[in-house]
């Protein structure tokens, strides 16, 4: 009789286990998906984060009750219950708090997005260590042990971290003080007084990171960021003047220069990558050079690396314009002129 309730017992904890999973693949596979093409089509993003927070989670909480269930067919000591309730218990609270870090941390990249926030990782780490911070001490409490000495004790240990870890939680503040200032934000083209410059990719708990235009990373410490000399080229606007240095010769008629060297850089507004459309290029004279006219071309990109490809391409256009329209760019020469007489070394007598 006793082998037969146990062959019972076992049959009835393979069906609940079964049951379970079977659930959790119908929940993870075929619910959760038909949710997510619902939510798509509503106008409000949250929804999306709140079905992306809950995948896998689903599977894994079924298949656990199952487990739960399973267990509970068979007879158990007291002791062996207790720990099984709460092994059941410790579990869910650690899948609700995953999903709430999910969820945390989705929402902080959904107000980036639309630029409550600067789109950055720290903010999101620091909402998962929040929110897993809460989860540990409900876990705690639910098992019995008080809190309050564990809060005293974090007191005291965070005020010895905190003389311990003093370089990490400066590169930490002086993250936050760059988000909050927003003088620095991702995406932004920087350049910083020591040479290093390129795109800002991310700022997280402890260093900023560079993208430069070769393509390599450039790693800055928070605090030497927050205290160095920085020009970005985002600010206060994307768009910038382009300077372009060129000189005539003395025999070219200068109104005739300006205007043509106008039509060429108007033009290459209107057709080069980079350039501003709507803006109107002029030029600066400003220096009579030994051999030739000196000017400034201005000419106006849509952001930085703009500018490489416009000099490029207006000093191309330009150069074929100067040859058609037969105006001279002087070549730097210089003239010694020999004359006879008396050498200017005699002999000592």
């Amino acid at each position: 009789m006793t082998i037969l309730a146990d062959i019972h017992s076992a049959a009835q904890a393979a069906v609940m286990l079964a049951a379970g999973l079977l659930a959790g693949l119908v929940l993870d596979k075929v619910v959760l998906r038909r949710l997510e093409v619902i939510t798509q089509r509503t106008p409000w993003e949250g929804d999306e984060i709140v079905v992306e927070s809950l995948r896998g989670l689903l599977l894994y909480s079924a298949l656990l009750t199952g487990l739960y269930a399973a267990a509970a067919q068979f007879p158990l000591t007291a002791g062996l219950q207790r720990l099984t309730d709460n092994m059941f218990l410790v579990t869910i609270i650690l899948i609700a708090t995953l999903f709430f870090m999910r969820l945390a941390a989705g929402f902080v990249t959904h107000y980036a997005k639309k630029a409550v926030l600067p789109s950055i990782s720290i903010f999101s780490n620091l909402a998962k260590v929040i929110v897993f911070s809460i989860g540990a001490l409900i876990i705690l409490q639910s098992l019995g042990i008080s809190i309050t000495p564990v809060l005293t004790a974090l007191g005291v240990g965070g005020l010895a971290v905190a003389l311990a870890l003093q370089d990490t939680l400066s590169n930490i503040f002086s993250g936050l003080h760059i988000i909050a200032t927003r003088q620095v934000r991702q995406g932004d083209y920087i350049q910083l007084a020591s040479g290093e410059e390129g795109y800002v990719t991310d700022i997280t708990w402890r260093n900023t990171t560079i993208r430069t235009l070769p393509n390599n990373m450039v790693i800055i410490p928070n605090t030497k960021l927050a205290s160095a000399i920085v020009t970005n080229c985002y600010l206060p606007d994307r768009e910038l003047a382009v300077l372009v240095q060129v000189r005539t010769g003395y025999g070219s008629d200068l109104e005739q220069v300006e205007r043509v060297t106008v039509e060429v850089a108007r033009e290459l507004m209107r057709e080069a990558q980079g350039g501003v459309a709507g803006f109107e290029p002029f030029i600066r004279y400003h220096t009579f050079a030994d051999f030739s006219v000196n000017f400034t071309v201005i000419l106006r990109g849509q952001e930085y690396v703009d500018q490489h490809l416009l000099k490029h391409e207006f000093i191309k256009r330009l150069h074929r314009r100067y040859a058609a329209e037969k105006i001279e760019i002087p070549v730097p020469m210089h003239a010694v002129r020999l004359q006879q007489g008396e050498s200017l070394l005699r002999e000592e007598a």
